[in-house]
């Protein structure tokens, strides 16, 4: 807790405007990731064996922080690792280094890699597994109803971002997508969050962050947020003032002042 929280004390006072994450806080990040991350790895592999080398399966969870099933499908990741909170150049660049260390020149891990990351996007649009996340739309809507301003921050790109939330019918709901191209700085440093608050017309004091990761938190705590709520176990996301399992468990509401809460 901080500011001299207590549980069960009235988390937001007179918050103004409400950030959230996009992956694994409005949408189901291993139905969408999981997919990408995948299609990706196939066509790597496959790129590397063309070549006479390869990649020990082993090594998969490894490379941006997954776990796979049985069958090498992705059935969650590690939310502290690159494919939750690193930018799409950073995991572009940690699969290159794969490929460098299996055997292949620089140059030619760079644009194999580039050509498996492009045929994953290709396969995402064919597929679209976006799918919301529980409570999602309740928040959404009683935050509009409430006249809460409401923007995304995220570590995705803002024309990927803004795509995602067209697949799930709720782009309109936000006044400002801020993706990581549009700062000098990512996650966790608070520049998206500034910038968001400053096209939201808030003070940052007076915003509330919403997100699953300990970049987001870290992100909201270096801009001075009033309140930073993290989707999650508590244990996972020591940094977050109040968390919850699911958006389900938050409601918002404005009688006479914006407010979310428990």
């Amino acid at each position: 807790m901080t500011d001299g929280q207590r549980k069960g004390d009235d988390p937001i006072g007179q918050a103004q405007a409400i950030l959230f994450d996009k992956d694994g806080t409005l949408l189901d990040f291993t139905a969408m990731w999981g997919c990408w991350t995948d299609t990706a790895l196939r066509h790597f592999e496959a790129a590397l064996s063309e070549r006479g080398l390869r990649l020990e399966r082993g090594e998969i969870p490894s490379i941006w922080g997954t776990e796979q099933d049985g069958e090498g499908r992705t059935i969650d990741y590690d939310r502290r690792g690159p494919l939750a909170m690193g930018t799409m150049d950073e995991l572009y660049a940690i699969l290159a280094w794969q490929g460098y260390a299996a055997g292949l020149s620089w140059a030619e891990a760079k644009v194999i890699v580039r050509d498996c990351l492009r045929s994953a996007d290709a396969e995402l649009e064919q597929v679209r597994p976006a799918k919301l996340l529980p409570g999602v739309q309740d928040l959404l809507d009683n935050g509009r109803k409430a006249g809460i301003p409401m923007a995304v921050v995220t570590a995705d790109e803002t024309d990927s971002a803004l795509k995602h939330l067209r697949w799930l019918g709720i782009d309109t709901y936000f006044a400002a997508v801020v993706g990581t191209d549009q700062a000098e700085r990512g996650k966790p440093y608070p520049d998206l969050c500034l910038l968001a608050c400053e096209r939201l017309g808030v003070a940052p004091e007076h915003a509330i962050v919403i997100g699953d990761t300990e970049g987001d938190m870290a992100m909201a705590r270096a801009a001075g947020v009033r309140l930073k709520i993290g989707i999650g176990e508590a244990s996972a996301l020591p940094s977050a003032d109040r968390t919850v399992l699911s958006l389900s468990e938050l409601r918002t509401e404005r009688p006479n002042e914006s407010r979310v809460t428990e």
